[in-house]
């Protein structure tokens, strides 16, 4: 079982010349806990639960480039790219370089992307969602292609290349480990089956193991081993000293953020044990967190915590 941190906001109390120290302390806790990965989001607009567009927000790759060489040992991705931000090919250098950067540490997430209102105010096309499922499956044709073959030719009905040279290759072999966000299950966990190294859910214990049954049926269909596919799972965690803290905490995230508690992990240290047990036992085998008002030292004992309960 391992653990990630995805670090969602920006809003960190100190000025913009410190912001990116801010972030970095957060990043080197979570490498000094033992977390297996951080991430960012790949937005330019902060979300509406986080306070919206006129709160701090970076760009991913960007960021995660910085991040590459302040730490040593975590993966780096982002939690995840919208395909309709960047040409594939484009992504494919981005990722391959943050590999470069990283040591060999980068993950490839994607997704199709959904939210409209930065795709209107930045001016990137936002297409129906079918049409942004058919770009996700030819990007995901090409990033893989780059990342493992010479120079690929790929001709597809949104996005082509023509002998793309990537060089230098990933350090890593057969490239970045693709990670693939979303739950539909027509199309996405399909395209998870034939492409992805990992996918992403969200949900509560029930709706994850109904999705990891619906993706092994992918997989079988398209004869692929469905232990290839490591699931994962996002959410926000908070961690509470008493049963009062839990219940105000709830009350607080479900005004902001909406009436499903399924997006969250709230509780004690015993409490999150369990919530997290139960969701291993569903198929969960890769935990990530985002924890939007911690501290780097409530990251590193949030770490301490779950790597002391689940040693490898």
């Amino acid at each position: 079982m391992r653990f990630g941190l995805q670090i969602p906001n920006f809003t960190l109390g100190g000025p913009p010349e410190r912001l990116f120290d801010e972030v970095v302390d957060l990043a080197v806790a979570a490498e000094g806990a033992g977390y297996d990965s951080v991430w960012v989001m790949d937005h330019f607009y902060q979300l509406p639960p986080l306070g919206g567009p006129t709160q701090p927000m970076l760009e991913a790759y960007t960021l995660l480039g910085g991040l590459a060489a302040r730490t040593s040992r975590v993966k780096l991705g982002a939690l995840v790219t919208g395909v309709t931000y960047r040409n594939p090919a484009h992504l494919a250098k981005i990722v391959t370089t943050l590999d470069i950067v990283s040591g060999g540490r980068a993950i490839l997430g994607i997704g199709a992307a959904w939210y409209d209102v930065e795709h209107d105010g930045l001016g990137f096309t936002f297409p129906d969602a079918p049409e942004r499922l058919s770009r996700l499956e030819e990007a995901l044709q090409i990033c893989r292609a780059m990342f493992t073959e010479t120079s690929p030719t790929f001709d597809g009905e949104y996005y082509r290349i023509h002998e793309a040279w990537n060089v230098p290759p990933p350090l890593q072999g057969g490239g970045p480990a693709i990670l693939i966000g979303g739950g539909g299950e027509k199309r996405t966990l399909k395209l998870v089956a034939k492409y992805g190294d990992y996918c992403n859910f969200f949900g509560d214990a029930a709706t994850v193991a109904h999705k990891v049954k619906v993706l092994r049926s992918h997989c079988e269909a398209v004869g692929r081993d469905p232990s290839e596919v490591t699931v994962s799972r996002l959410s926000t965690l908070v961690l509470t000293e008493n049963d009062e803290e839990t219940a105000s905490t709830m009350a607080f995230l479900k005004e902001v953020a909406g009436d499903d508690a399924s997006a969250y992990n709230v509780g004690t240290e015993d409490e999150l044990v369990a919530q997290v047990e139960e969701l291993a036992a569903a198929g969960v085998e890769y935990f990530i967190f985002n924890m939007p008002t911690s501290t780097a030292a409530s990251v590193h004992r949030l770490g301490e915590v779950l790597i002391r309960s689940f040693p490898d």
